[in-house]
């Protein structure tokens, strides 16, 4: 029962995480810009394809996560303060955003242009994403027996697997989204998310200091 509950504890990091990192709702307007010229079946592609790929490389840096924290000397308390402060970060800048004005000169003709760069990276699965996935998969490394470890490894999966379909949701239906939201409601659920974000933060920072001390 224990390890039912910290693994299912898992689950709901890695959702909780990953969803106001990704941040599908705000990348609704991008993803509708970047697939202005696409047709109807050509746009559902590419929401298909970049979240597919979003699971793929997360997925990746899970199975190889505690390998690379090996390979370069990265203790767990390390990537945890390095992790929350990255997701405080991020936070910060979607509580407040930069006034940069951009420009969308993108001349994509098909889903595949656009699926993997930049909807599935650095959009979906940026820096933010991977430092989760990775101390995650630390945490995941510690349990004791094999039998743990696989069912550890994959509930994260499953984690981010719910995380990419919820994202894969949003894609498809953004037009809806955008329509429903408006910019006014867009705007307000990601400084929300943004705040959520700055708390998962702190709570990696501070638990991580406290285990040191």
């Amino acid at each position: 029962m224990e390890l039912a509950q910290q693994l299912f504890t898992y689950m709901l990091l890695v959702v909780g995480a990953l969803i106001p990192i990704a941040n599908p709702f705000s990348t609704a307007p991008m993803f509708l810009s970047l697939t202005a010229n696409f047709d109807k079946a050509e746009r559902k592609k590419a929401a298909k394809l970049c979240c597919l790929y979003m699971f793929l490389l997360l997925t990746a840096f899970l199975v190889s996560g505690v390998f690379l924290l090996s390979f370069f000397g990265i203790t767990l308390s390390s990537l945890r303060i390095a992790g929350g402060l990255i997701i405080g970060y991020l936070g910060f800048r979607m509580l407040f955003p930069p006034h940069v004005e951009t420009e969308q000169t993108t001349k994509a003709t098909n889903a595949s242009d656009i699926a993997f760069v930049p909807l599935a990276m650095p959009i979906l699965s940026g820096p933010g994403s991977i430092s989760v996935v990775i101390a995650i998969a630390a945490q995941v490394g510690e349990l004791a027996t094999t039998r743990e470890l696989v069912f550890g490894y994959l509930t994260v999966a499953s984690g981010i697997a719910i995380s990419a379909f919820i994202c894969w949701l949003v894609l498809s239906a953004s037009g809806k989204v955008v329509r429903f939201l408006g910019q006014g409601g867009i705007d307000a659920m990601t400084k929300v998310m943004g705040f959520f974000l700055i708390s998962i933060g702190v709570e990696l920072v501070v638990g991580s200091i406290t285990k040191l001390f």
